[in-house]
C-alpha cells in the first residue's frame, strides 16, 4: 500500500521542463517545403518593407510630422512581433524537432504580448492625430508637438511591457504538469494555460480583464475620432477638401479594421466554437500577413510617401556631375 502510495505522489509530482514542443502549423510533411517557401517570402517582404518604412520616414525632411512619427513606430512595431515569431517558426519547418527552449519561450511570449499591445494603442494615437489634423489644422502644430507625440507612444510602451511581464511571470511562475506539446505555431498564452497544473484562473481574469480594456479602450479612441473626423468632412463645403481629408485616412482605416476584425475574431468568438485550428489561422493573419501589408498600404494609397519614394530613387539614379 505504502509503495502504491509512493508510486501514485511521483506521477503527480510536476516535472521540470527544460523545453517545448511546437506543434507547428501543419502535421503533414508534404507541404513543410510549400509552407516554408511561402512563409519566408512574406517575412522577407514584411521585414524589407517596415525596414524601408523607418529609413524613409527617418531621412526625408518633408515626413517629419506627428503622422509619419507615429507611422515610423508602427513599422518598428510591426517588425517587432512577426521578428518574435517568424524566424523560429521558420526553423521549425525545416528542422528534425521543432523544440523551443523553456527560457526562449517565456521570451517569445513578453515580446509578442509587448508588441501587439503597444500596436492596438498606436493606432489609437494615431486616430488622434487624424481628428487633431482635420478637425483643429490651425492648432495641429502646437497640439501635436514633440513632447505630445513622445508621450503618446511611451506611455502604451511602458503600459504593454508592465503587462508583458505581468502575464509572462504569471504562467512561468506557475506549474506545468509535465506535457510540453504546445498546440501552436509559437509560444502564446491560451495553449501555454492547458499545460499548468495549478490553477489557471487568476491568470485567465488577468488575460481576460486587459485583453477587453485593450480591445475595447484602443477601440473606442479609433471610433469617435472618426466619427468627429466624418462629422468635420461632411460640413465641409469643398468637395476636393473633402477628399482629401478622407484620403489622409483612408490608409489608416484599412490597418485598423483588418487588424481589429482579426483580433475580434479570435478574442470575443464564443467559447463553443473556439479551436486552436481556427487560432492558427488568425495567429498567422496578425502576426505575418499584416506586418507585410501595413507599409504597403501606407505606401500604394499615400502620395507622400510615394514621392519620397520616387525623390530617393531620382537620387540614387542620378548621374554623377
Amino acid at each position: 500500500m505504502k509503495n502504491s502510495n509512493n508510486h501514485t505522489l511521483k506521477e503527480s509530482t510536476p516535472k521540470l521542463l527544460t523545453e517545448f514542443i511546437l506543434m507547428g502549423i501543419t502535421d503533414h510533411p508534404e507541404l513543410q517545403a510549400l509552407f516554408f517557401g511561402l512563409f519566408l517570402i512574406i517575412y522577407t517582404v514584411s521585414v524589407v518593407g517596415n525596414l524601408g518604412m523607418i529609413i524613409l520616414t527617418k531621412v526625408d525632411s518633408r515626413l517629419q510630422t506627428p503622422m509619419y512619427f507615429f507611422l515610423r513606430h508602427l513599422a518598428f512595431i510591426d517588425l517587432g512581433y512577426s521578428s518574435a515569431v517568424a524566424p523560429k517558426m521558420l526553423v521549425n519547418f525545416v528542422a528534425d524537432q521543432n523544440t523551443i527552449p523553456y527560457n526562449w519561450c517565456a521570451t517569445q511570449l513578453a515580446f509578442f504580448i509587448l508588441f501587439i499591445i503597444s500596436e492596438l494603442f498606436n493606432l489609437s494615437a494615431m486616430a488622434y492625430d487624424r481628428y487633431v489634423a482635420i478637425c483643429n489644422p490651425l492648432l495641429y502644430t502646437i497640439v501635436m508637438s514633440q513632447r505630445v507625440c513622445w508621450g503618446l507612444i511611451t506611455i502604451p510602451y511602458v503600459y504593454s511591457a508592465c503587462l508583458s511581464l505581468i502575464i509572462t511571470i504569471k504562467i512561468f511562475m506557475a506549474s506545468f504538469c509535465g506535457h510540453n506539446v504546445i498546440r501552436h505555431f509559437y509560444c502564446d498564452s491560451l495553449p501555454l494555460l492547458t499545460l499548468l497544473c495549478s490553477s489557471t484562473r487568476d491568470i485567465e481574469l488577468i488575460i481576460l480583464i486587459f485583453s477587453a480594456f485593450n480591445l475595447i479602450s484602443s477601440l473606442l479612441i479609433v471610433l469617435v475620432s472618426y466619427i468627429l473626423i466624418l462629422m468635420a468632412i461632411l460640413r465641409m463645403n469643398s468637395a476636393e477638401g473633402r477628399h482629401k481629408a478622407f484620403s489622409t485616412c483612408g490608409s489608416h482605416l484599412t490597418v485598423v479594421v483588418v487588424l481589429y476584425v482579426t483580433l475580434f475574431f479570435m478574442y470575443v468568438q464564443p467559447k463553443s466554437s473556439h479551436s486552436f485550428d481556427t487560432d492558427k489561422i488568425a495567429s498567422i493573419f496578425y502576426t505575418l500577413i499584416i506586418p507585410m501589408l501595413n507599409p504597403m498600404i501606407y505606401s500604394l494609397r499615400n502620395k507622400e510617401v510615394k514621392g519620397a519614394l520616387h525623390r530617393i530613387w531620382k537620387n540614387l539614379h542620378k548621374p554623377p556631375v
